[in-house]
């Protein structure tokens, strides 16, 4: 095995915030020198990149690892790091985790109260404001594993970011792309028929316009479908939401900006080591999004899987 290495590792996504990435990092490097943080650079050159530039750098020694970017770029540069430790045997435990946050979609640092600036951000890795967060391990349909940083879900959710996420691989960016995800999902969404378990015990059984679980509470730019979650805490938090009238579902999106979606009374939520979400019918067998990242399609099992990493974490 090579020898453990002491400096940063940066990923960065030259695609991500619209474009502004290298605008931002290219001062953030000099912030960087400027508090004596070591460090090297890899840029990524196509989709999943990430990955295997982190795999090939938790190969190399190194411990440190940080993706520049947005959510996206986290949810890679995670997935290369547990993958790299599962198939090695090497603990979660060995690694720290950050992002400079220079991407579209920013929820991951709300969970860890890391702010969304560049400067502040370098302060934190140079003053090593660190905390731990929970992995979270995936298995969906044809056996394939993922790993979840932050929200993932079926229903609304995964369907909004396949809309999203097709738009940007044809170059288009812009908050504009989101308000048409979300606009043509809520009027061509169909309801699934899904049965939930939660630590083996079945929460929920029939049909459902939308499942979201949570290891940290904010997802789609801020909204807070699990707001009680925290990615230390060892649980996950759900949220189910049955198929219900239009007009009564609309009263209620107040409630996912206000942390108060909990208490709804149309909703199911609750807490929990693992879930497992079975398609009733063939039809019901949804996509499923990790992060704002399309994974593969029901069955599900998400569990804790007792590992933690280390990951940077601001002064709250």
């Amino acid at each position: 095995m090579s020898d453990i290495k002491s400096v940063w590792y940066f990923i960065v996504n030259p695609r991500a915030g619209s474009g502004k990435t290298m605008s931002e990092w290219v001062p953030a490097e000099r912030l960087l020198g400027q508090k004596g943080v070591p460090f090297v650079t890899a840029m990524t050159d196509h989709q999943a990149h990430a990955v295997e530039l982190a795999r090939q750098a938790a190969a190399q020694g190194y411990r440190r690892i940080a993706a520049v970017g947005g959510d996206g770029s986290l949810h890679e540069v995670l997935e290369g790091i547990c993958g790299w430790c599962a198939e090695t045997g090497t603990p979660t435990e060995d690694f720290c985790l950050a992002v400079v946050p220079i991407g579209s979609g920013n929820d991951w640092i709300k969970s860890c109260s890391v702010p969304d600036d560049v400067e502040a951000v370098v302060d934190l890795i140079a003053t090593e404001s660190f905390g731990w967060m929970d992995i979270v391990r995936g298995e969906c349909a044809d056996g394939h594993v993922a790993w979840m940083a932050n929200c993932g879900g079926i229903g609304f959710d995964s369907h909004v970011c396949e809309r999203v996420n097709r738009q940007k691989e044809r170059g288009m960016r812009g908050r504009m792309i989101y308000l048409d995800g979300l606009r043509h999902t809520v009027f061509h969404l169909q309801p699934v028929s899904i049965l939930v378990q939660a630590d083996g015990e079945q929460v929920f059984c029939g049909a459902a316009y939308s499942l979201a679980v949570g290891n940290g509470p904010y997802s789609g730019g801020g909204m807070r479908q699990v707001p009680l979650a925290a990615n230390d805490d060892g649980l996950l938090d759900y949220m189910i939401v049955p198929q219900a009238s239009l007009g009564s579902l609309m009263k209620e999106v107040p409630r996912l900006f206000s942390g108060t979606v909990h208490e709804s009374g149309l909703v199911r939520s609750g807490r929990c080591r693992s879930l497992q979400i079975a398609p009733l019918d063939e039809a019901s067998a949804d996509i499923i999004e990790f992060d704002g990242e399309m994974e593969g399609r029901l069955p599900l099992r998400l569990e804790l899987t007792g590992g933690r990493i280390r990951i940077l974490r601001g002064r709250a």
